[in-house]
This record gives C-alpha cells, sequence and structure tokens, in this order.
C-alpha cells in the first residue's frame, strides 16, 4: 500500500515503563539490494525478512518493470533475476516515491544499459539532489536529462559501451559508492571506487555472495579502494534480511528515556559500518546489552536488551557520522533527555535526506522547549533528563519518516504530549511502528 496523500497527525503521551520483547521489520538498505542483486542474478534468489515498507516495494516494482519477476511465498520473497545485462527498458518512468535509495542505485543500475530510462518521485523526492550519482555516470557516458540543479525526474540513456572509470567519492556516501558499483556491473573492465571514509559496505558484501568478481583494499591512508570486474554472472542466492539498526534505534532510545523500562530487541544486524548510535549511546551512559551474537547471511546479528538509563550529554565525534548518519533525528531526541550539554559537529549531510534534517530537527525541538543551536553542519542540544516543561509542541514533519517516529519518541518521556503534524510517510521503512511501540506500552493517538 502506498502513503496516502492526506495528512494524519499523530499525539504522544507520557508513558509508563516499556516493557517486552519486539523484532523490528528487516534492514532497509539490505532489502534494497536484495531486490536489485537478485533482478541481476540468473535463477531464483529467495529472500526471507525483507522490509515490505512502501521504499523497499518501490524498488521491487522497479525491478519488476524491468523483466524481474516477483512473487511470495508465505514469508518468503521469490525474485527470478534476469541475467547481469539483461535488463529491459520500460515503458513508463520509474516511480520511487519517496525512495532515495532506491531511486539513486537504481540510477548505477540502468544508467550503463543502452537504452532510455526515466525517473519520477514525490515532492520530497524530487526536492533532493541526484548530482552526485550523475556525474560518475556522464564520466562513464551515460547521456543526463535533469531538472534544474540535477533533480527529478531524470531520463538517462546510457552508452552503447559504458567506460570504467576510477571514482573518488566526494564525501561518505554508501548511496554513491553503491550507484557507481552497480554501474560496473554492465560496464567491462574494471570499475574503481576509493571512499576515504568507511561506509556502509552491503553492497560490496553481496556483489561478493552473489558471485561478482570484487576486491577489497584498504590503503596507508585509510581509504577503502574497491575494484569490481565488470560483465560478470551473479546467481541467486538464499538471503535472510537481519533487523534494521535504524528501526531498532527507536524502540531503544524510547526504552533509555522512559522510567523503570527493560526490554528485548531480537535479531537486530550489527555490521561495524552501522552501530554508530549504539556505541554513541553507550558513551553517553546507556545500558545496552548484546547477547546472542551470530552471523546471518554474512552479517553480524545480535539481541539487544535495553534498560531505561541516566544520560549524560557527551561531544559525538564527527567521524562516527558515515555510520550512523541516519540516527541522528532520534540521537537528538535522547540527547534532549540527557544531563548537559551534547554537541554534534559534521552533520551537514543531513541537509540532504528526506527533508533538512538539521534545521527540521532543530525546529521540532524547538517547538518542544529544548533549548538548542543549529550550525551550518553542527546542533547542540542542552538536556533536560526530567522532562519538566518540554513538550507541547506540534512538529512539522516535512514528509520526513524518520523525523515523525523520532518525536512521536520524545512525547513518551517528556511532561507534555507532542504531536507530529503527519505521521502516514512511516509506512515507507516502517509500517508496524505504532502498533510494536504501543505493544510495548506507548500511548499514540
Amino acid at each position: 500500500m502506498l502513503v496516502s496523500d492526506t495528512k494524519k497527525s499523530i499525539i504522544a503521551f507520557r508513558s509508563h515503563a516499556l516493557q517486552g520483547s519486539i523484532s523490528v521489520p528487516g534492514d532497509k538498505s539490505i532489502s534494497h539490494r536484495s531486490f536489485m542483486f537478485g533482478a541481476l542474478a540468473s535463477g531464483k534468489t529467495h529472500i526471507t525478512g525483507l522490509l515490505e515498507g512502501e521504499d523497499v516495494l518501490r524498488t521491487g516494482k522497479a525491478m519488476q518493470a524491468m523483466g524481474a519477476v516477483l512473487s511470495k511465498a508465505h514469508d518468503t520473497w521469490i525474485v527470478q533475476g534476469v541475467g547481469n545485462g539483461c535488463l529491459l527498458q520500460t515503458d513508463q518512468p520509474l516511480d520511487f516515491g519517496n525512495a532515495g535509495t532506491g531511486a539513486r542505485l537504481t540510477m548505477g543500475l540502468v544508467g550503463t544499459y543502452d537504452m532510455e530510462t526515466a525517473f519520477i518521485g514525490d515532492s520530497s523526492l524530487s526536492n533532493r539532489p541526484m548530482g552526485r550519482v550523475l556525474i560518475p555516470l556522464r564520466l562513464m557516458g551515460t547521456q543526463v536529462t535533469a531538472a534544474k540543479g540535477d533533480r527529478l525526474p531524470v531520463i538517462l540513456r546510457g552508452p552503447r559501451v559504458a567506460a570504467p572509470i576510477t571514482y573518488r567519492v566526494p564525501m561518505a556516501s554508501a548511496q554513491v559508492k553503491s550507484s557507481v558499483l552497480l554501474a560496473g556491473m554492465n560496464t567491462p573492465g574494471i570499475t574503481t571506487v576509493i571512499e576515504s571514509s568507511i561506509t556502509r559496505d552491503h553492497t560490496e558484501k553481496m556483489l561478493h555472495g552473489f558471485g561478482a568478481e570484487i576486491d577489497v583494499e584498504t590503503a596507508a591512508s585509510g581509504a577503502r579502494i574497491i575494484r569490481l570486474v565488470g560483465q560478470g554472472n551473479l546467481k541467486g542466492q538464499i538471503i535472510h534480511v537481519p533487523g534494521d539498526p535504524s528501526s531498532a534505534a527507536f524502540p531503544l532510545v524510547a526504552a533509555l528515556i522512559v522510567p523503570g523500562s527493560d526490554i528485548m530487541i531480537h535479531n537486530v544486524l550489527m555490521n561495524p559500518t552501522r552501530t554508530g548510535l549504539f556505541l554513541t549511546l553507550q558513551e553517553m551512559g546507556a545500558d545496552i546489552t548484546f547477547l546472542n551474537k551470530r552471523k546471518t547471511s554474512g552479517e553480524d546479528v545480535a539481541d539487544l536488551r535495553v534498560r531505561s538509563s541516566a544520560l549524560r550529554g557527551i561531544h559525538v565525534p564527527s567521524e562516527r557520522v558515515p555510520s550512523m548518519i541516519d540516527e541522528y533525528p532520534i540521537l537528538s531526541i535522547a540527547a534532549a533527555l540527557a544531563e548537559g550539554r551534547t554537541i554534534m559537529t559534521g552533520i551537514g549531510e543531513l541537509r540532504f535526506k528526506e527533508s533538512d534534517r538539521l534545521s527540521s530537527v532543530s525546529n521540532g525541538l524547538k517547538a518542544n522547549n529544548i533549548p538548542c543551536t543549529e550550525g551550518s553542519d553542527s546542533l547542540v542540544i542542552e538536556g533536560c533528563p526530567s522532562g519538566k516543561g518540554i513538550g507541547g509542541g506540534i512538529v512539522s514533519t516535512c514528509l520526513d519518516h524518520r523525523l515523525a517516529m523520532s518525536f512521536l519518541i520524545l512525547g513518551l518521556a517528556v511532561e507534555n504530549r507532542v504531536t507530529v503534524d503527519d505521521g502516514t510517510m512511516i509506512r515507507t521503512s516502517f509500517p508496524q511502528f505504532t502498533t510494536l511501540m504501543e505493544g510495548l506500552g506507548a500511548t499514540f493517538v
């Protein structure tokens, strides 16, 4: 089901202790890539634990439009792939709604095909910059037609034969890295991507698992050099998608800031490129225990026991940004209930998410009487552990699912109720959010 155009506000009220055991939806990044690599592979790919949010389903529909066959049997998605190099030209534009990851990665996927592909999205996605993935595609020979500022709608016309490139990613972005590697799959020769800061590495791991010839080297400088041999064959795989740490962050922080809480979150992805929030919260004094550590489909997984904690403000190091870029909104809520000042720096990338998350978070905090100072790439928050005098505001969510969920979590721990102006877009990444949180004891209206 797609998100409705009709807004629906949600109110969160101060909660009693949260208790219970839960599992969060499958990891969003791995879910997107499962559909894509399954579509490129020969044979069938079986996927369990897939995130069935709107964003991922948009990616699935795009793969179907280009020839892959998707079906579902019980809790397993089955993708009959077309084989690498065999995607088909579509008759209609690929509509990605609000799915930035799906749009950017699919641009890489099809950008080196000798065909024309159009991309569209909702108003939020249409305001997000696509130039960061279009620049390397142009270097590979792709002709690009785009709205002003390299925004959607975008039309890609691939070359007859794409040129392999060596591309140094100018910012810490797994989407750009992955887009170039996906473009390299249909390109002869070796495509090389260099990243100065390590970002989530699901693309590299999954390409290797599907049979691509890919090599990852760490230079003396710390830069990662990824080399992919193009036009190789991928074979269908069995994938078990672990729980999304970005989704787990919401009940986790709720348990930390609601007094007396004690919850268990099962089957959470613990990839080292995704655990920056957990480390940061522990430095703030969070009581998080990692249990039953194991491997699932090549990824580290664990169960998390989380108990309410007296948090303290810290300076979050900027080098941690790539490992927790999606978690800064909910970290800001933890900081609002911590003792003292929390300083976040190097977070300018937040301005290019579903909303300008830096300004949106700052505005939401101020609307709820939480002192904060917004810089060009920083945010400083003065915490109030008691929650007294906090809340009572209406938060403009700006079509941003993480903003909506973060401020609903705030409402569970502060004196006055918190209202988000629209919660419909939560379905893009975490359709069960309100039901799951209510099962732990939260009250939403």
